[in-house]
């Protein structure tokens, strides 16, 4: 449960670790929304015939729905002659055998304020167990068994929440970066191509060679605006990291990349192993943020990105080009960062190291190592 960090994928884990750990015929978990029914609700036991025959799930009625709002289990003979056993629809599996287990953040209350605190532990989901295999009810060994799943499962939970939370962030503050990118480069562009069009518009009967030349300057901005529209979208494409792997996701990319503007720009990959989900998250960031640096700002018409693996089970990123490059030094006094922050905290984020060698009429090298598993 622990080595998943996607919620939904969290659940589905703890639904068939429960099932397989009890040896019951059907296994389900609920999570609850704020709205006295399910935000999420996975299933185990049930073919996907029948659970589109199901239909909808309870909502504020039945055994299910009322567990929710409980902090401790139910376990019962057969749940059909439950007091609050209601709603279910014909489509269903027969039940009989009943083990309900909450699934509670203990330190929910701790970070409550003092008037919340009486509410108690938050129920983070609810797992639910019917039917155990070989016939007769769940026993009490089931049901401690159960509760010590649930207390892990409460971890595993919480943390893949977590997770999810921050890549949120993560992705609100890039969403910020672009659009603060749209705004300085792609906008000031149109302005200007606006205002060129309005005069060459005004010189076009006047003064028809400077129209011309007006014209000119439109054809030129327009191509720079589309280039950074180009540059936008591709950043906002999804990295398929989890799917592909870093080294086809970067040479996807780049292929993207080299379609899109006239710079060569070619990639390369020697005996990359696997490595940590976060190392190459970041490698992958930094790489597109060198690589927005070397086509929107150094002229280049070579841009070369490497991905190599080292002895100690680590990696080398390499991005270069052969643009005008520049005086760090110049750029830190004169407040134009490049994201350079940005990528020297990614790299140290992760225990990784960035370097940046450039100056004016060489080109630019930035490298990025990280340690590996």
């Amino acid at each position: 449960m622990s080595r998943h960090l996607e919620v939904r994928e969290v659940l589905r884990r703890i639904t068939a670790s429960a099932r397989r750990l009890l040896g019951a015929e059907y296994a389900a978990l609920g999570v609850p929304d704020d709205h006295g029914g399910f935000a999420q609700f996975v299933v185990d036991g049930v073919t996907d015939e029948q659970w589109r025959a199901i239909g909808p799930l309870p909502r504020q009625h039945g055994v299910l729905a009322a567990m929710l709002h409980e902090t401790g289990p139910i376990r019962l003979d057969d749940v059909r002659r439950a007091p609050a056993f209601g709603g279910w629809p014909e489509a269903h599996p027969e039940l009989g055998a009943f083990l309900g287990m909450p699934i509670v953040d203990t330190d929910h209350d701790h970070d409550q304020d003092e008037d919340e605190d009486e509410d108690g532990p938050e129920v983070l989901g609810v797992i639910y167990l019917a039917n155990k295999r070989g016939g007769g009810g769940f026993t009490d060994h089931d049901e401690e068994l159960l509760r010590i799943l649930a207390a892990h499962a409460a971890l595993a939970l919480t943390n893949a929440r977590l997770y999810e939370r921050s890549r949120e962030l993560t992705l609100a503050g890039e969403r910020a970066r672009i659009a603060h990118d749209l705004h300085d480069a792609v906008s000031q562009k149109l302005f200007s191509l606006r205002l060129t069009a309005k005069a060459a518009a005004k010189l076009v009967d006047r003064d028809p060679a400077r129209a011309r030349a007006e014209l000119a300057e439109v054809a030129r901005l327009a191509a720079e605006a589309a280039d950074e529209l180009r540059a936008v979208v591709v950043e906002l494409r999804p990295a398929a990291l989890e799917e592909d792997g870093l080294s086809a996701t970067l040479a996807s990319q780049v292929q993207v990349l080299d379609r899109a503007h006239n710079a060569d720009i070619a990639f390369a990959a020697d005996r990359v192993r696997a490595l940590p989900q976060a190392q190459e998250a970041a490698l992958l960031r930094v790489a597109q943020e060198a690589l927005h640096n070397a086509l929107r700002h150094s002229g280049a018409g070579r841009v070369t990105v490497t991905l190599a693996g080292t002895p100690e089970r680590g990696a080398v990123l390499r991005v270069s080009d052969n643009g005008r490059g520049f005086d760090p030094g110049a750029v830190r006094r004169a407040g134009r960062h490049l994201g350079l922050a940005s990528m020297r905290d990614r790299a140290a984020a992760v225990g990784g190291r960035l370097t940046l060698d450039s100056s004016p009429g060489t080109g630019t090298i930035v490298e990025m190592e990280v340690p590996g598993a």
